[in-house]
């Protein structure tokens, strides 16, 4: 089976190589902010002032300037109060955001796609509680500013412990809980901040803003989500492996039972796991949350009715509004329906570099290596190969990358330059085509080396579940 619609396109390459206009002075801005935080904003120095003024320059011209101008003047004095450090979170994730928004104009130019206006989610009011427990988030994240990074011990970050047990409970703050436990948990590995020879400055710096704002009221709300019905075509599984969770978020072109335009979509379910499940055994904690895994794993379409779907092209996944369909191959779907299907919306605290992952195909390239980087030359234009971001929970290998003659992967940018991460590719095996998929044991596997780490998975999950039994009895 087939999409319906048979369009089809090319991936025109040599957009990606270009310089993209002011893309450097918004990331050199963002860059001296990031540099002010690191000695933190209690008594600033000379060059972190700068690094203040530099980012409220950026920002000059914006309804953001007379906010920012004021934060970077109170910072710059060490009198910052909660509202300048959220001025300035806001100002730094507004050129983070344009620089989002330039990228991606280059994505779609490149990949023929069309995408719609965004429409920001009104802001739903906040009752007194969930307030004051955002407002204690801020607060710690100001301690936090003024300390800096080289500033960080174990009494302030363990000042989140708090806040967190109590947003926990209550699911319209738990996203804002795991953000701040998460950051919490790893500035802790990192105490005493005197002692690091590394700082994540960017990385911390992206932790922080986002918490902030994120704690402002109205910050997560969403606009009411729309209903899907029509076929679903999988294009690949991302899978991304924790410690202690793991998440596979398939991505796919939906067609509309009514016609209209088919757009891109994704589906991700999210389990925690033991330390001990790694590597193809995730999808036994994975598998028994969404039958579409299955589907993937067989090469299947599935026909959904009703499945909830938010804006931003987030379908919110229920076994029961969905049934399998026919056989769907992931690589005509990419040939004939990816370049016509409409890109979602990004919600406007996702318009992130970082956050930019978009399906796209490559075919007819040559791979070769170039100073230990995996390159795809395709016409004469070279794209960087993220091998890194293969999961081990499938048999897509970087040797399989390596010889194949066409892909499906999620266009992603990172450290100034644009990379493919693989999802699927054709490769030839004894003179025979074969597709390898990234997400091919997600339904059950016969593969030797899929079974063997399924068996041991298996088993780990086992002795778990008994001395957790034993505990419980106790």
């Amino acid at each position: 089976m087939v999409p319906a619609d048979q369009g089809g396109g090319v991936m025109r390459t040599a957009l990606l190589t270009g310089p993209v206009d002011g893309l450097d002075e918004a990331l050199a801005a963002v860059d001296a902010f990031d540099g002010a935080l690191v000695g933190g904003l209690l008594r600033p120095r000379p060059a972190q002032a700068a690094g203040l003024s530099e980012l409220a320059d950026a920002v000059a011209g914006t309804p953001l300037a007379a906010r920012a101008a004021e934060a970077a003047e109170k910072a710059a004095a060490g009198a910052a109060g909660e509202e300048h450090f959220v001025a300035l979170a806001a100002a730094r994730a507004a050129l983070l955001g344009s620089v989002h928004d330039a990228l991606m104009t280059r994505v779609d130019e490149a990949a023929g796609r069309s995408r719609p206006e965004e429409t920001a989610p009104a802001p739903e009011p906040a009752e007194r509680q969930t307030a004051n427990l955002s407002a204690a988030g801020r607060s710690w994240l100001c301690d936090l500013a003024r300390a800096g990074w080289q500033g960080i011990d174990h009494e302030l970050v363990s000042g989140a412990a708090q806040v967190v047990s109590a947003m926990l409970p209550d699911p319209a703050l738990r996203r804002q809980a795991t953000l701040l436990d998460g950051f919490a948990a790893e500035l802790a590995a990192c105490c005493p901040g005197a002692s690091l020879e590394r700082i994540p400055v960017r990385r911390w710096a992206d932790l922080w803003s986002r918490a902030m704002l994120l704690t402002l009221p109205g910050a997560t709300g969403a606009s009411e989500p729309g209903t899907a019905t029509g076929r679903l075509l999988p294009l690949g599984v991302d899978v991304h492996e924790h410690a202690t969770a793991a998440q596979a978020q398939v991505h796919a072109v939906f067609e509309p039972a009514d016609g209209t335009t088919p757009r891109l979509v994704r589906a991700a379910v999210s389990v925690p796991k033991p330390d001990t499940v790694v590597e193809a055994g995730v999808w036994q904690l994975l598998r028994p949350h969404m039958a579409l895994l299955a589907a993937v794993s067989e090469g299947r379409s599935m026909e959904l009715s009703g499945m909830p779907v938010t804006a931003e092209g987030d379908l919110i996944w229920n076994d029961g509004q969905a049934r399998p369909g026919g056989p769907a191959d992931a690589f005509a779907t990419a040939r004939v329906a990816l370049s016509a299907a409409t890109a979602p919306a990004v919600a406007p605290l996702d318009r992130h570099p970082a956050r930019i992952a978009e399906p796209v195909f490559l075919e007819g390239y040559t791979a070769h290596e170039e100073s230990g980087t995996l390159l795809f030359d395709v016409a004469g234009h070279p794209v960087a190969v993220d091998a890194d971001r293969i999961p081990t929970a499938g048999p897509l290998t970087p040797e399989a990358v390596a010889a194949s003659g066409a892909c499906i992967g999620l266009l992603r940018w990172d450290a100034g330059v644009f990379t493919v991460q693989p999802l699927a590719v054709e490769t030839t095996v004894r003179r025979k085509a074969v597709a390898v998929h990234g997400g091919g044991w997600a339904g059950g596997t016969t593969d030797k080396a899929g079974v063997k780490a399924e068996k041991a998975a298996t088993d780990a999950v086992k002795v778990l579940r008994e001395r957790a039994g034993r505990l419980l009895r106790k």
